[in-house]
């Protein structure tokens, strides 16, 4: 399903219990410098990443200070975040002019401890060609390093590389908890496009061979993904970022199945193998 860009007024885009994607939470906040927001989620682990601006953050008594870097866009620079325990009480204040801040959330129960996630520390996988029309550039916030550390949330950047060209690709699923063939992992995405004007689609093929559904993203859409084939495509002359959250069913390593008509074309496309690992 697709939510065109609008004005949520800092209330959450996927809330809790939502009835296509129950095991992800997404909110989008944004603060002059100064101001304050407080948030707390029984039930759901949250990150806190800021698109641009910086923010100090509180969990519970424990300061993260200056959490993010950039600037005109997600482009300038890297991501920086923070892990919120599942049910703490969270407290961020912007210390730049502005800040855009993505919260992203997955349900678990279990409580653990706080911790920031420094530009130093992203896990950076860039795979694909610019002659498979598949090059992309993944940054993981929370990805494999953090499985000790982390209950059920999986959340990333990805980047395409050059202007034009898929993500996503071959098409692949995560909806059915049918191990160790496939996981179930409900995921949310958020695009940007630069210039901003950009645009692309996101596609959303059945599994019984039906004709699919297609939706026009543009600059600040949202998809939610709960189940079917999913890739995505760019238009030329355009670069297209989207942040993403995955909350597992039974575990935190993602399993992916690609779309058996189009899994040959995993051994065209160079280093896509490498990046299948780093969700697992």
């Amino acid at each position: 399903m697709h939510f065109p860009p609008y004005d949520n007024e800092n209330k959450a885009i996927v809330d809790v219990e939502d009835s296509r994607v129950p095991l992800n939470y997404f909110n989008i906040v944004k603060l002059s410098r100064g101001q304050a927001f407080e948030y707390t989620v029984p039930g759901y682990e949250t990150a806190v990443v800021p698109a641009t601006g910086s923010v100090d953050v509180d969990v519970e008594g424990v300061a993260f200070a200056a959490i993010g870097n950039r600037g005109v866009d997600v482009w300038d620079g890297e991501p920086e975040g923070v892990y919120i325990p599942s049910g703490a009480k969270a407290r961020f204040v912007c210390v730049s002019d502005e800040a855009e801040v993505f919260i992203a959330g997955a349900k678990y129960d279990k409580v653990l401890d706080p911790f920031d996630v420094r530009a130093a520390d992203i896990d950076l996988v860039q795979y694909g060609s610019d002659d498979t029309k598949t090059h992309r550039k993944i940054k993981h916030i929370l990805g494999t390093k953090y499985h000790d550390k982390v209950g059920r949330l999986l959340v990333s950047e990805l980047f395409t590389v050059g202007e034009g060209g898929w993500s996503g690709f071959p098409p692949h699923k995560h909806d059915t908890d049918r191990l160790p063939e496939e996981s179930r992992h409900d995921e949310t995405y958020n695009f940007r496009f630069r210039p901003k004007n950009g645009f692309g689609m996101q596609l959303v093929q059945r599994e019984d061979g039906e004709v699919g559904d297609a939706y026009h993203i543009v600059d600040g859409s949202t998809i939610v993904l709960d189940k079917g084939y999913h890739p995505c495509v760019v238009a030329p002359g355009y670069q297209m970022y989207y942040f993403t959250i995955l909350g597992g069913l039974s575990q935190r390593s993602l399993v992916q199945f690609f779309q058996p008509d189009h899994a040959w074309q995993i051994e065209t496309i160079p280093g896509i193998k490498d990046m299948i690992a780093k969700f697992k």
